[in-house]
């Protein structure tokens, strides 16, 4: 069954206004859209009008210079102003300016097919906190150039899924639903095309009901705003700092085992590169002990922090803010600062009454020296933890 022509209907602002609360608001950015937006504008109010649906249009205009606002609002739409440049800034002002219980958030250049509203609706109806849009299966040809398809959304939404848990098959499609009272728990902050990203890692980490629905995918109308590789840059770096596990602890927590085995290796005596290379390869050792170590620490904090100050969920810090004290930081540290201290103190004893040279007691006072950088390192990084805390304290 073929669905009617919206370009031939009347101006839906010919309707008559909806009473009381809608239950759907059609959210739109737009930034120069004047080939599209009162088509896609039209398809929503004809579909809602269709299948009787309360509902309004809002267009958030990123400031357009062609004459989209206009055009927007004879079409029927509600049109809000956003002067923040940017995609996440337009579809903030967009669900602020929002008064439907539901939220269907879609592009203005017409790749999204609005006529589906109702399919989002079902699941929202049904409980879902999330309905997304799954384009991979029905992109129809010419509509995601070819490194955006194979590359770009599979390497982005698969590193989303391994970092996040999300498990959704194309996280950065445009066209999803939600439940309009989750946006205080959602706290969306990004204003560029990562927001997509924010949308979803946010959903994940607050445990929400997302649901995916298959979609088809069509041409733009109109030049496109992407830019493959600075966007994707910004996806990227999203994912990362919102993922300090990946970004910090287990590179850290790789160089940290890297360095104690191989310390350990060079110390019990065994020749792997040569006599001549042993001190060299204890030395890279130790680097790689202390630096994973503090890489390590950052992903400490920034856990931490997001436990403290962003309101995110840890186990691993509850569990050890349930145990652990300042003290026993610095206990810990004090111990390693101690051990690394009497052995470098021993060391510099026999150069004192024996002089310089011997290896073995060069590779003692390196190891002595590492201890007591980890030590003071455990210390410092206890108080600094314990500053964090009082965030939580103090709110």
């Amino acid at each position: 069954m073929s669905t009617p022509d919206v370009a031939d209907t009347p101006l839906a602002s010919a309707r008559e206004p909806t009473t009381g609360q809608p239950e759907l608001s059609v959210v739109i950015p737009c930034l120069n859209e004047a080939e599209s937006i009162a088509l896609v504008v039209r398809k929503a109010v004809e579909t809602m009008d269709r299948e009787g649906i309360s509902g309004e249009v809002v267009v958030a205009d990123n400031g357009s210079t062609d004459g989209s606002p206009e055009l927007a609002a004879e079409a029927g739409a509600r049109v809000v102003h956003e002067s923040r440049r940017g995609y996440g800034s337009a579809y903030r002002a967009g669900f602020e300016a929002a008064n439907g219980t539901y939220v269907l958030m879609g592009d203005a250049d017409d790749t999204y097919d609005f006529t589906e509203i109702g399919r989002f609706l079902g699941p929202l109806r049904d409980g879902a906190d999330m309905v997304i849009g799954n384009r991979m299966a029905d992109i129809q040809p010419g509509a995601m150039p070819w490194l955006h398809r194979y590359v770009g959304n599979p390497v982005l939404t698969g590193l989303l899924n391994l970092f996040f848990r999300t498990g959704v098959s194309d996280a950065h499609c445009g066209m999803r639903a939600f439940r309009r009272d989750l946006l205080p728990e959602l706290d969306l902050r990004t204003t560029g095309m990562e927001f997509a990203s924010e949308w979803v890692i946010r959903a994940s980490k607050l445990g929400l009901d997302i649901r995916e629905i298959p979609i088809s995918y069509h041409p733009r109308k109109g030049e496109s705003k992407l830019s493959s590789f600075s966007d994707g840059w910004r996806h990227l770096r999203f994912l990362l700092l919102h993922s300090p596990t990946w970004l910090f602890v287990i590179p850290g927590g790789v160089l940290t085992v890297v360095g104690v085995v191989g310390t350990a290796v060079v110390l019990s005596g065994i020749e792997l590169f040569g006599r001549e290379w042993q001190f060299h390869a204890l030395i890279a050792s130790v680097a790689a002990l202390i630096v994973g170590a503090q890489i390590l620490q950052i992903g400490v904090f920034a856990r931490a922090f997001a436990l403290y100050y962003l309101g995110e969920h840890d186990r691993l810090i509850d569990w050890a803010r349930s145990r652990l004290r300042l003290e026993h930081g610095i206990i810990a540290g004090g111990l390693l600062l101690g051990v690394g201290f009497v052995i470098a103190a021993i060391v510099f004893a026999i150069w004192v009454d024996r002089g310089l040279g011997a290896l073995q007691e060069e590779r003692l006072a390196l190891v002595g020296l590492t201890l007591m950088i980890l030590g003071l390192q455990a210390i410092f990084g206890a108080f600094f933890l314990s500053v964090l805390g009082l965030g939580r304290r103090v709110r």
